[in-house]
């Protein structure tokens, strides 16, 4: 093997590293970010108009996430999340639950637990939950730290 062909292998190694590394890069990112749905029409309401005045650029209305759970390995359950919201400010992503009358959040660990930990977890790329209150409007951001 000459010189010339040592140094034509070198560059195509390091271009091939390159590419692997850009490609792998994009992939992650794209993963990731990928989640969080975008909507270019989301209808403006008083909650959307609460979020935009602090600051938050809305991404996605009403979401919803359906849930199939198989007990004993043979009875079939569905059931369903919805997400109000997605929002973002300052390259941060959020989901946003709005309050509702009939079901109102109670400020304790376990009620905010039980309430809004699986949107947390859904979504781990977000970096936390926005607890929206109309009838006060005013926005909680909480976010969870868990350790195991």
């Amino acid at each position: 093997m000459e010189q010339g062909d040592v140094s034509v292998i070198l560059l195509i190694g390091i271009g091939a590293i390159v590419i692997l590394f850009w490609r792998m890069r994009n992939w992650n990112n794209k993963r990731v970010g990928g989640r969080i749905p975008e909507q270019s029409n989301v209808p403006v309401d008083d909650v959307v108009e609460l979020l935009e005045g602090a600051g938050f650029d809305v991404l996605a209305g009403k979401t919803k996430i359906p849930i199939t759970m198989t007990v004993n390995e043979r009875e079939q359950l569905e059931s369903r999340l919805f997400i109000d919201y997605f929002v973002q400010k300052d390259e941060q992503v959020f989901v946003v639950k709005v309050a509702r009358e009939r079901k109102p959040l109670e400020m304790s660990g376990s009620a905010v637990r039980d309430m809004l930990l699986p949107y947390s977890l859904l979504y781990p790329e977000a970096q936390g939950i926005l607890y929206v209150d109309m009838t006060v409007s005013k926005i909680k951001k909480i976010t969870f730290h868990i350790e195991v």
